[in-house]
């Protein structure tokens, strides 16, 4: 706490926001089937009845800028994320039917294109039995 309390100052109101950052105490939540339609807006709008929405993201395609039809809401409290799921799974939101659960970790992470190394082993096999006999 008193490194927080340097980084604010002495001041005895610290925002949930930063408590919640710096101990990275948050419950991710993954929305699927979102209407394409919705917005970070509001599918944050949706679920702040249920509790304090740190960030709501809608995840949308890089080239076309449209929603893929799944996003993430994060909570600052398990409560508040275990409500969020009992009320909202399996309800609909902006016309469509959205399920709610918690988001798994990702841990398939690319660092961009494959590199590639050359032709498949198969194929210098075949070239070579293909190739004409000594005659």
């Amino acid at each position: 706490m008193a490194s927080i309390t340097r980084i604010v100052g002495h001041n005895n109101s610290v925002s949930p926001f930063l408590l919640t950052f710096r101990r990275a105490i948050a419950f991710k939540l993954f929305v699927g089937g979102l209407s394409f339609h919705t917005t970070d807006k509001s599918l944050s709008d949706a679920f702040s009845n249920y509790g304090q929405v740190v960030e709501a993201k809608v995840i949308t395609d890089r080239v076309s800028a449209k929603s893929k039809g799944y996003g993430f809401v994060t909570f600052a409290s398990q409560d508040e994320a275990e409500c969020a799921i009992t009320e909202m799974n399996e309800k609909a939101l902006n016309g469509r039917v959205i399920f709610v659960d918690y988001a798994k970790p990702n841990t398939k992470r690319s660092m961009g294109m494959p590199i590639a190394r050359g032709p498949p082993e198969d194929l210098n096999k075949q070239q070579s039995v293909d190739s004409p006999k000594d005659a």
